[in-house]
């Protein structure tokens, strides 16, 4: 029944947020990687900050995310603690769509977090709090996905948190963070264009420092729509088929 589904999404996401994500040493990390990082490109341009306070959201929901999403399949994989939920009269979607849920709500509090602090300390505007809202949102969930599809790609522990870096942080240098995707050489462009942080940033920089665009915030919503629905399946397929 589709009331016992939301139970066990809504009860694996209560576990998980209790049992590994809200741990000071998580939530540090999130916030303060970003900020430190963020830093260090503004030594040469102290003025700038303001600049890369989109990107530092977009960079704390992706530290948010996928630091611990990678981490707890695995871990619950390893110990067998995801096939004892299969006993629990919840399909594999729905459990997979708990562990999803737990990587985006713990990514909305730093990436909250970091919103707090860009708005107080670098003075920047959410001129449009609809599109920011949605735009974060789908970011969340997009890359609380990708989180998913990398812990079930792999079979161990330190196999998802390499395998997850080879994505994290390419997609804060090539997806405009730091710099705009219009002054990479083309290559690098194209790159760009097939990451779903591309599209993230974009969206929270229209929101919050310019006037947006609907028609492109409409396209960034659809890319990263796409992104997690190639996401989820794919997960969902991997998922299926490790636990067979």
């Amino acid at each position: 029944m589709l009331i016992d589904e939301l139970r066990g999404v809504y009860f694996i996401l209560l576990k998980d947020l209790r049992a590994y994500y809200f741990k000071p040493p998580n939530i540090s990390w999130g916030i303060l990687f970003p900020l430190v990082l963020a830093l260090a490109f503004s030594l040469r341009n102290p003025a700038g900050l303001g600049e890369l306070a989109p990107g530092l959201i977009a960079m704390a929901a992706v530290f948010g995310t996928t630091s611990m999403e990678a981490i707890v399949i695995t871990f619950e994989r390893r110990t067998g603690a995801l096939e004892r939920l299969l006993l629990a009269p919840i399909s594999i979607k729905s459990i997979l769509m708990g562990k999803v849920l737990g990587g985006t709500v713990f990514g909305l509090m730093i990436s909250g977090v970091m919103t707090g602090i860009s708005m107080t300390v670098f003075g920047i505007r959410v001129v449009d709090p609809l599109w920011f809202s949605v735009s974060l949102l789908l970011t969340l969930l997009t890359l609380s996905a990708l989180g998913a599809l990398i812990a079930v790609s792999v079979k161990e522990v330190f196999e998802a948190q390499t395998l997850s870096n080879y994505f994290r942080f390419p997609m804060i240098f090539l997806c405009g963070v730091f710099i705009p995707v219009e002054a990479m050489p083309l290559p690098l462009q194209a790159i760009s264009y097939l990451l779903p942080l591309t599209y993230s940033v974009d969206a929270l920089k229209a929101t919050t420092t310019g006037l947006p665009s609907l028609q492109g915030l409409m396209l960034d919503a659809a890319a990263l729509s796409l992104f997690l629905i190639v996401f989820l399946t794919a997960a969902n397929v991997l998922l299926k088929k490790s636990l067979k």
